[in-house]
């Protein structure tokens, strides 16, 4: 069965990290060096794997160019 790569949680939009780690202890030191910059995240344990789960809020757009006319 193929992972989801992105799940609702609490109601919100987590993607996946793609990655399967072994111990719950190698997916929170990733975990951790996604909060260091700045994502929300989630472990979730499955098929005797962990994942990591992130998101991050968009708080500011740069735009590069001339805007259209």
């Amino acid at each position: 069965m193929a992972k989801p790569r992105s799940r609702v949680i609490d109601d919100k939009k987590f993607m996946w990290d793609g990655r399967d780690y072994d111990s719950a202890d190698q997916a929170s030191e990733a975990r951790q060096k996604y909060e260091k910059d700045n994502f929300e995240t989630r472990m979730v344990e499955e098929d005797e794997k962990f994942h990591v789960y992130t998101r991050r809020v968009v708080t500011e757009v740069e735009v590069e160019g001339a805007p259209p006319v």
